[in-house]
């Protein structure tokens, strides 16, 4: 069995806890890797690490940063197709998903090429008599990441490289669960020119993520998880004095307007719910069907839904691949009898389904709940798998107030051909990220990604324009510098200064 342990200093760190996680084959069931779990001893050793060359890279001049980062762009496409390997092999989505991942990644790494732009700062002269004020912006220090299972190399995609960018150095924590595209991209960042300590990869579990919050030479966490870690992340760093993007869980509604195509609202309810077996915090889990379009659509969805072709994500002709573990297959399938036992219709009911020759492997069928009203479990909980639910309204009014209800606010979506009625939706619904016949509405890189309510824990997004002020802080510099030729100021004067 292999066993993979952390990146540290530049260089690959056997791990000496003596504890160590699996990681699955989804598609088998199989155990191919075992992951260290760090002590606490070793986070900190990863922090020291980072701590040290922060000191040297945060003088770096932005030249030299762009140059490795250039560099680590060439090499992460050149070699997208083995990282998007790694990730099918551990998190079980299929190939072409993957590779998707990786591209939405590069996005942020082609934004932070540019930081020079993103970086300069502002001049005002002769504020005063002979003052001039400029502003500026700089690294904050260490960094921590904090990543999820679902997207094991995008998100630390979307972090590092923009901290790295504006001088920070960073220690990532990869989930456990799928951890070697973590540790892919950050022995390239090395084999780019990175600097040893600059990027480290500790892999381990909640010892692990408690040190990062706690330790005292960790500046600020970027963490994207579920909303209970999400809070639990926020609180304890901001106790210890640090500054925090802490992205939660998801809900996240899409309303068909009975005007709107309703094939092409059909097949995108169907692209976005089942994608990458439903787990995407920007996956569309709820269909709001309004007025007479609710029987149409749902029969639509039906038809499509009957037609994917499951199977491991090896698998060319497969659509959807397996979920991430066998334990959250089964809680994820208990949805379906628990929504129909409440009231609600099972339409397509997925939990039955099989994958000839992955009799172990982790799959499960999708699944389309039909009625569904808020009080159910299914419309109440973040299911994170392939369970879509509709719920009927009949008005837009309704359905935008079951929107704005709900205690998440990552993303939504409208389906309709009224400009009128998009435009009145885009500014009236309580969400960070909105759709206009776009059901997952993740922005591009140089755009910021958050969402509102329980689905965010900070103030700032991530990577984007909020991304680059949340590894950087703000400093203002007053300057006098008196003409020899004339006479300087003179004399005591202890009132507050005032412009002149």
């Amino acid at each position: 069995m292999k066993t993979l342990g952390h990146w540290i200093d530049g260089k690959a760190v056997d791990g000496t806890s003596g504890r160590f996680g699996p990681v699955y084959d989804p598609a088998t069931g199989a155990q191919p890797t075992q992951v260290a779990l760090a002590s606490t001893e070793e986070v900190d050793q990863a922090v020291a690490s980072a701590r040290e060359a922060y000191l040297g890279w945060r003088h770096s001049s932005l030249a030299r940063r762009t140059s490795v980062l250039f560099r680590y762009r060439e090499l992460l496409d050149a070699r997208r197709d083995e990282l998007a390997a790694l990730i099918t092999a551990e998190h079980g989505k299929v190939h072409s998903d993957a590779l998707g991942e990786v591209a939405r990644g590069l996005e942020v790494v082609e934004l932070a090429c540019g930081i020079p732009e993103q970086l300069k700062g502002e001049l005002s002269t002769q504020v005063s008599t002979q003052v001039d004020v400029a502003s500026l912006r700089q690294p904050v220090g260490v960094v921590a990441g904090i990543t999820p299972f679902n997207f094991p190399g995008m998100v630390p995609l979307w972090m590092f490289p923009l901290a790295i960018a504006c001088g920070n150095s960073f220690v990532l924590k990869p989930s456990e669960k799928d951890p070697s595209a973590a540790y892919f991209v950050a022995q390239i960042a090395t084999e780019a020119g990175l600097p040893q300590g600059v990027l480290n990869v500790v892999n381990g579990d909640r010892v692990a993520v408690d040190r990062l919050l706690e330790h005292p030479d960790v500046d600020a966490v970027s963490f994207v998880g579920s909303t209970p870690i999400a809070r639990h992340v926020q609180s304890r760093a901001v106790e210890h004095g640090k500054r925090v993007q802490a992205l939660g869980g998801a809900k996240n509604h899409m309303l068909v307007l009975p005007d709107a195509d309703l094939d092409y609202a059909a097949d995108n309810a169907v692209n976005a719910a089942y994608g990458s077996a439903g787990e995407r915090c920007m996956a569309v889990s709820v269909v709001v069907a309004v007025g007479d379009s609710a029987d149409p659509l749902v029969e639509k969805i039906a038809e499509r839904a009957r037609t994917l072709r499951i199977g491991p994500g090896t698998d060319s002709e497969s659509q959807m691949g397996p979920l991430i573990t066998r334990e959250h297959r089964d809680k994820v399938a208990s949805y379906v009898p628990g929504a129909a036992a409440q009231g609600a219709e099972v339409v397509v009911d997925g939990t039955g389904y099989s994958v000839d020759g992955h009799p172990d492997g982790f799959f499960l069928g999708v699944s389309l709940l039909d009625r569904v009203t808020p009080d159910m479990d299914a419309y109440r909980d973040e299911i994170f798998g392939p369970v879509l639910c509709v719920v009927r309204a009949e008005t837009y009014e309704e359905a935008i107030e079951l929107v704005n209800s709900s205690r998440w606010g990552n993303g939504t979506a409208i389906f309709t051909r009224d400009g009128g009625a998009a435009r009145r939706f885009q500014l009236e619904v309580e969400a960070g990220m909105v759709g206009v016949n776009v059901p997952i509405p993740v922005p591009v890189g140089y755009h910021s990604f958050g969402g509102w309510k329980d689905s965010l824990f900070g103030d700032l997004h991530i990577y984007g324009t909020d991304g680059v002020r949340f590894y950087t802080r703000g400093k203002v510099v007053t300057t006098r510098w008196p003409d020899p030729a004339k006479e300087g100021r003179r004399g005591l004067n202890l009132g507050f200064p005032q412009h002149d």
